[in-house]
């Protein structure tokens, strides 16, 4: 594998979810979204989760949600295609946000995440944690597996939206060697979206990793799933001398279509996790030996 460069610029979206008249619309706003990355230079791209939800509008839509959604799990196919060929096209890599997905023989709904390597090939990770409306209203199911996605640039891992919350999941990811984190998400009010900032931004700091964070904005009244998006993308870093005074590396505006671009010093990283001011990463080895020594002391 060739040698890991020192600085990369990457982009995290703040998607703008609106009504579409055909694939060909939703096509047209991801073609223009991944044609500015690229002209900005940048070598990742991050949509947010559930952003396909706004081909929801393709169909009936006073239907119950749950059956709506397993509609959309059909386009996988275009949506991989249409992917799949703009990573080829512009020679970077895209984390391509989430789609409802029915796996062949599996009556099950997934919420997967698919990462696009320039050469067109994809690695999908699986949403592991389900939140509620996810399991009590759509019957979502969640995977059972963590993945690594080996690039040009180094490891990577994705936590999806809820995901995030659970400081495990990242911890396993870091300690395997990946050095960003990505966390797309969709949320509704600011409390939901706060919940998966705060955590992503402990997840860069415990794991001394840069976090991509996209998510959803604008609404769509008459579609349950994205009737309301609350959502600021950005780029987070870990919280030491080297990197940004308050660990934002970029921030959008809240509510705001637009993206997110900057760029990430890998060497920093590597750095920071040998000789930082505090060795979170190292030092979670310890706090693991501990946890598993616990004593519940009467008093």
């Amino acid at each position: 594998m060739a040698a890991i460069p020192d600085r990369i610029r990457v982009a995290a979206l703040q998607y703008f979810i609106r009504p579409v008249s055909s694939f060909d619309g939703f096509r047209d706003q991801v073609v223009a979204l991944v044609e500015t990355a690229a002209d900005y230079k940048c070598r990742l791209l991050v949509f947010p989760e559930y952003f396909t939800i706004q081909l929801l509008t393709l169909g009936d839509i006073r239907r119950p949600i749950r059956l709506q959604i397993r509609e959309l799990a059909s386009m996988r196919d275009a949506f991989v295609e249409l992917m799949s060929s703009l990573a080829q096209r512009h020679s970077l890599y895209i984390a391509a946000g989430s789609l409802p997905v029915m796996d062949n023989g599996d009556s099950n709904l997934y919420n997967d995440s698919y990462f696009f390597a320039p050469t067109g090939n994809h690695g999908v990770q699986g949403k592991l944690h389900m939140t509620r409306f996810e399991r009590e209203e759509w019957f979502v199911s969640p995977r059972r597996s963590l993945r690594v996605f080996e690039t040009e640039f180094g490891r990577v891992a994705t936590t999806i939206c809820y995901d995030v919350e659970f400081p495990e999941v990242a911890r396993v990811a870091a300690r395997a060697g990946a050095h960003i984190l990505l966390v797309p998400s969709c949320t509704d009010d600011r409390q939901g979206f706060y919940r998966v900032r705060y955590c992503a931004h402990a997840r860069a700091i415990e794991n001394q990793m840069y976090v991509i964070h996209a998510c959803t904005v604008g609404s769509i009244p008459m579609v349950p799933a994205v009737s309301l998006n609350y959502g600021q993308a950005s780029i987070l870093t870990p919280s030491d001398f080297p990197f940004s005074r308050d660990g934002i590396l970029a921030e959008g505006n809240a509510n705001q279509e637009m993206m997110v671009i900057g760029e990430l010093n890998l060497r920093l990283i590597a750095e920071s996790r040998e000789t930082g001011s505090v060795l979170p990463l190292r030092d979670s080895e310890h706090s693991a030996d501990v946890a598993s020594r616990m004593e519940v002391v009467p008093l």
